[in-house]
C-alpha cells in the first residue's frame, strides 16, 4: 500500500491593492473563496500558506489540516503585513526554504513540490528575478495567478477612496506580465481571475496532473479466506437440525 502526495506552498500577496474593488466583493475575498476549493481539492497533499507585501510571513506551515488551512485562510487580510508595497523575492525565497526543509529535497522528489504565487502583479522587488532562477535550477513548479483587471480598481479607505498624498483618486491595475514572465522563466503556467475569467478549475487540473513522491508505503499480508468451509458445514447442522 503506497502512499504518495505533493506538497504545495501557496504565496498570497496581502498589500492594500488587494483590497482593490475591481472583482466583488474585493480581489482578496475572492482569492480567499477561490483558496478553499484548492485546499478540498488536494486534500491529500500537504499544504501550507504565506502571506506577504514587501516581507514574507509564515501563516500557516504545511499541513494535512484543512480545517486549520480554512480557517487561516479567513482570517486574511491586508492588516496582516506592512503597507510598503509588494516584494516577490522574500515569499519565493520562504517557500523554498520550507519546501526543503528537513528533507533536502532531492531532484527525484522536487518535481512533485509546487509553488503558486497569488497577486495583482505589482511588484516592486530587486531579487526576484535570482530567486525565480533558484526556483528553477531546483525543478520546483512556480504557477502564478493573477488576480484584478487591467482597467484597475479603486481602494476603500475608512468612509471614501484611497487617495494619493496629491489628492488623486488611487487606481491599482493587475499587472499580467510581470507574473507570466516569472512563471515562464520557471517553466511554470500563468492563471487568472477577472471579472469574465476565472481559471482556477485550470491550475487545480494541471497540479493534479503532477506525479506525487512516495511518502510512505506498507505491506499487508493478506490470507486466503476459509470462511465458507465452516459456512457451509454450519448450513448443513441447520439443515439437519431443521
Amino acid at each position: 500500500v503506497k502512499s504518495v502526495g505533493k506538497d504545495i506552498m501557496i504565496c498570497v500577496d496581502l498589500s492594500k491593492s488587494m483590497d482593490a474593488f475591481d472583482i466583488q466583493p474585493t480581489r482578496l475575498e475572492k482569492i480567499k473563496f477561490e483558496m478553499k476549493k484548492v485546499v478540498e481539492a488536494f486534500n491529500s497533499d500537504r499544504i501550507g500558506i504565506i502571506i506577504f507585501s514587501s516581507e514574507a510571513f509564515m501563516q500557516c506551515p504545511l499541513t494535512y489540516d484543512q480545517n486549520a488551512l480554512n480557517l487561516f485562510i479567513e482570517t486574511m487580510n491586508s492588516g496582516l503585513v506592512p503597507s510598503s508595497g509588494t516584494d516577490f523575492g522574500p515569499p519565493l525565497r520562504m517557500a523554498l526554504k520550507k519546501l526543503e526543509e528537513n528533507t533536502g529535497t532531492p531532484s527525484s522528489q522536487a518535481k512533485s513540490k509546487v509553488i503558486i504565487l497569488i497577486s495583482d502583479g505589482e511588484d516592486f522587488g530587486e531579487e526576484t528575478n535570482e530567486v525565480a532562477q533558484e526556483v528553477e535550477n531546483r525543478s520546483i513548479k512556480l504557477f502564478t495567478l493573477g488576480v484584478g483587471t487591467e482597467r484597475g480598481g479603486n481602494i476603500y479607505a475608512g468612509s471614501g477612496l484611497k487617495t494619493t498624498r496629491q489628492g488623486n483618486i488611487v487606481v491599482t491595475k493587475l499587472n499580467s506580465n510581470q507574473l507570466i514572465s516569472l512563471a515562464n522563466k520557471t517553466g511554470g503556467q500563468y492563471f487568472e481571475i477577472n471579472e469574465t475569467r476565472n481559471d482556477i478549475s485550470r491550475l487545480i487540473n494541471t497540479i493534479s496532473q503532477i506525479e506525487g513522491e512516495l511518502r510512505d508505503a506498507r505491506f499487508v499480508d493478506v490470507t486466503a479466506n476459509k470462511y465458507f468451509y465452516f459456512l457451509a458445514f454450519g448450513a448443513l447442522l441447520f439443515v439437519m437440525d431443521v
